[in-house]
């Protein structure tokens, strides 16, 4: 089941995420971590056969060429004109972020016309409102939950016990009755590492059809899963 989702963000937010999550130095960027660090992410979204969008493909392989220059021996003595291999993805990451935040800013003026405030999220009850999850957040919780698990098992899904359209059904019942539950608390709950597999699959349809949101309380926090009864907050 291929999967392709609205809310997938582009290959500079993966990289953005990365480096605030690990408090790195953007200036200073540590390249064999944060390739490392992206290419697994990559290799996770084959994995779950998510659709992946040919921009990654082509940072993926700027980020190797500027590691490789960067392992290359250094002369002794620095040349007047020697730049830094990282000099252009600092200066593409600083420019996308000052353009994010313009977005922003226009955005929550026009949302301020109309009485909200600015981020999508989800209000589970009156004075609860969080901040919406990325996609990112989601698949480093679910590298988190699974671990270590074989390729194969990812294509074994169909056959198991547990299915996508079956924990669709539940997922919307428990969450009907509780309001809200952690993702944690739900693949603590899973049998095996299929139905965890089958979870989270079932949760990126839920949150692509816009019955669901995925929420935090604050950035890099635990993510909440509930109705999608989307207000705005700040970040």
């Amino acid at each position: 089941m291929k999967i392709r989702l609205d809310i997938f963000e582009g290959p500079l937010d993966l990289l953005i995420y990365l480096i605030k999550k690990d408090h790195l130095n953007v200036y200073d960027i540590p390249i064999t971590q944060v390739v490392d660090q992206y290419l697994k992410f990559l290799e996770f979204m084959k994995l779950l056969d998510i659709n992946i969008a040919s921009e990654y493909l082509v940072m993926a392989a700027n980020l190797i060429n500027i590691k490789s220059k960067m392992l290359l021996p250094q002369p002794q003595e620095p040349q007047e004109d020697e730049t830094d291999p990282r000099d252009e993805l600092v200066k593409r990451l600083l420019e996308y972020e000052k353009f994010k935040e313009a977005a922003e800013f226009l955005r929550d003026k026009e949302l301020e016309r109309n009485k909200y405030f600015k981020r999508p999220a989800a209000e589970v009850s009156k004075g609860e409102v969080y901040i919406e999850a990325s996609i990112f957040d989601l698949i480093n919780a679910f590298k988190t939950a699974l671990k270590e698990v074989p390729k194969s098992m990812f294509f074994e899904v169909v056959k198991d016990e547990f299915t996508v359209e079956e924990k669709i059904h539940d997922l919307l019942h428990l969450i009907l009755e509780k309001g809200k539950v952690s993702l944690d608390e739900l693949f603590s709950a899973a049998k095996n590492k299929l139905e965890i597999v089958v979870t989270f699959l079932a949760i990126l349809e839920l949150i692509k059809l816009k019955e669901i949101a995925a929420v935090q309380e604050e950035i890099f926090g635990p993510i909440l899963i509930t109705r999608s009864q989307i207000v705005y907050t700040s970040t």
